[in-house]
């Protein structure tokens, strides 16, 4: 399958499986993987996801050029057999998201590990929004996420197109650990299952709060954290969470 989806208790890892083009994405295949995604978000018993690409050269370098035209879009959302919502724009998952970068994370691929919320990378990965070296822009959300992300950097690496090692990367805060390959899905598995370990739906409401509080005003994002964190404090697993607190054992969360 171009989209491998696999469930291993509570984590789901989304493998791009196109190494014979770089893993690289057309329309049909973004509206499998939205699908998958979705069932990811609404299934009560995932609570971390994994994205990574097969192979050891790429974990995605974005639209297959193959499947855009001159005059046409690369915007993901729009019609022509994109799914109206994907990860890079338009799909809301507050479940935490890892990319675990196995090798060439060029144009759309930077976007897609962009749009995940932490950034595991090998040390063979490499960092690119290339766009304008073919002609367009970064369409998947790179104009927005990375200058939020990097704010003194992204012009340049956007306006040169220029390509990042995973040191570089590593140095810029743009990844989280640099890992050599062989360690890169282990160690992904590790921080997702230490995740794991936490209340889910305390880490979705805090992650909703980070990145909706974004584009508020402290006021407006102080307001909507105090929502959230009462919302939190209705849950069964807070309420689970403070008894085992109080009896000093492992908490048994479940979503609820």
């Amino acid at each position: 399958m171009p989209i491998e989806y696999q469930k291993e208790g509570h984590v789901a890892i989304f493998t791009i499986n196109r190494p014979e083009v770089l893993n690289a994405l057309s329309p049909d295949l973004l509206a499998e993987w939205t699908a998958a995604l979705i069932d990811f978000r609404d299934n009560r018993d995932l609570w971390v996801g994994i994205i990574t690409g097969a192979g050891d050269r790429a974990f995605c370098t974005g639209l297959d050029l193959r499947a855009a035209r001159p005059g046409g879009t690369v915007d993901p959302a729009a019609p022509g057999g994109a799914p109206a919502a994907t990860l890079v724009r338009g799909l809301e998952l507050w479940k935490p998201m890892i990319a675990a970068v196995n090798g060439y994370a060029f144009g759309g691929g930077m976007e897609i590990a962009l749009a995940c919320d932490i950034r595991i990378a090998a040390e063979t990965a490499r960092f690119g929004l290339t766009e304008v070296t073919l002609g367009l822009i970064p369409g998947w959300g790179g104009t927005q996420r990375l200058p939020r992300l990097l704010p003194f950097k992204a012009m340049e690496l956007i306006l040169m197109g220029k390509r990042i090692d995973a040191s570089e990367a590593l140095a810029l805060n743009l990844v989280s650990k640099v890992v050599p390959l062989k360690d890169l899905m282990p160690t992904a598995r590790e921080w997702a299952n230490q995740m794991c370990q936490n209340a889910p739906l305390a880490m979705q409401a805090a992650k909703e709060a980070i990145l909706r509080g974004q584009s508020m005003t402290l006021t407006d994002g102080l307001k909507l954290e105090s929502e959230l964190a009462a919302r939190a404090m209705r849950t069964k697993d807070f309420a689970e969470g403070r008894q085992a607190f109080m009896e000093k054992r492992k908490p048994a969360y479940k979503a609820e």
